[in-house]
């Protein structure tokens, strides 16, 4: 007995009929935009290595979250740069800090119409751009830090968080963090942890976004690259600690640990497309050597693909405009 060899291409004659027989799409709402919000600018602020990528001012971005609610897409990630930083990176605690404020502002603005999400970390806020505080030898302490995630996580839910999202890597901080989010009577607050995150050379870029202080690495917390199973030791613990969504990041240099995380996970897993895989094919695009729009939803549609439910990526409004317009 003989089969037709020919029957895969048949399903790719036209557009219509690939679209018919796709096995994965994506829609806006898989898409979150992270923002980057700088005390004291009186205007948007373009970052030199992400093209078309800015530190808003407080007023810029109440703008660019409604750009986002209009085009349809999940929600927003904030990311909060203060004019002062410190050793403990206090204006992370407070009430009145930047992205406390900010939070604050677009729950005003926009009530329950937007999901708020804040980056729960002190590497925005402290002098020396570490996750945690450090102890005399200079390592980071993890318990010490851990207390600071606290009140951050009970500071970012009064301004008004729907999510709060812990990405320093310390042990034990979903737990210490659903624990003090319970007790203060935010039950509801939602815990996106950071759960596979890789040290990655990857994030220059956001490193200039956030106007980051760091000198050294952060290997000593950060997950080495060259570990695969490790990413679900750290899965399940989250999750046995409370996480109600959990996230790889970066998304495309480690798709293999997206499609594990999302095959074991029984959450939702979200996917973080990093500064450097925007600059990179921006870079590209701009000489010429790929095409911009085709790139960008190719690698969109991989980390899709290889298992995200949600992805966090630079692009969401072009993408999610792409999408309505069906030129995807």
């Amino acid at each position: 007995m003989s089969f037709p060899t020919d029957r895969p291409r048949r399903l790719r004659q036209s557009p219509a009929i690939r679209a018919m027989v796709a096995e994965h799409r994506m829609g806006a709402r898989d898409l979150i935009l992270p923002m980057f919000v700088k005390e004291g600018l009186d205007a948007p602020q373009p970052i030199s290595s992400m093209p078309g990528v800015v530190q808003h001012s407080e007023a810029s971005l109440l703008q660019a979250a409604r750009d986002a609610l209009e085009a349809g897409i999940a929600g927003v990630m904030l990311f909060g740069i203060p004019a002062v930083r410190d050793a403990e990176g206090s204006q992370g605690v407070d009430p009145q800090g930047i992205l406390n404020r900010s939070i604050a502002a677009l729950r005003a603005e926009f009530g329950d119409s937007l999901v708020i999400m804040a980056d729960l970390c002190l590497d925005e806020f402290t002098d020396h751009g570490h996750c945690g505080v450090l102890r005399e030898d200079g390592a980071v302490d993890n318990d010490r830090t851990l207390e600071i995630y606290a009140a951050m996580a009970v500071a970012q839910a009064q301004a008004g968080a729907d999510v709060v999202g812990p990405s320093g890597m310390m042990d034990g901080q979903v737990g210490v963090i659903r624990e003090a989010l319970d007790q203060a009577g935010f039950q509801d607050v939602i815990i996106l942890a950071y759960t596979a995150k890789y040290a990655s050379a990857f994030y220059g870029p956001f490193r200039d976004a956030v106007d980051s202080q760091l000198t050294g690495d952060r290997r000593t917390y950060q997950m080495d690259a060259a570990n695969r199973r490790e990413a679900l030791l750290e899965l399940e613990q989250d999750v046995a600690e409370g996480a109600d969504i959990v996230m790889v990041k970066p998304a495309m240099s480690y798709l293999d640990i997206l499609a594990d995380v999302a095959a074991a996970s029984p959450v939702p897993v979200a996917a973080y497309q990093i500064s450097g895989e925007y600059s990179m094919i921006e870079a590209a695009a701009a000489n010429g050597w790929i095409d911009r729009k085709a790139a960008i939803m190719e690698s969109l549609l991989s980390i899709k693909r290889a298992g995200a439910t949600l992805i966090l990526t630079y692009w969401a409004l072009e993408a999610a405009a792409w999408i309505r317009e069906g030129d995807a």
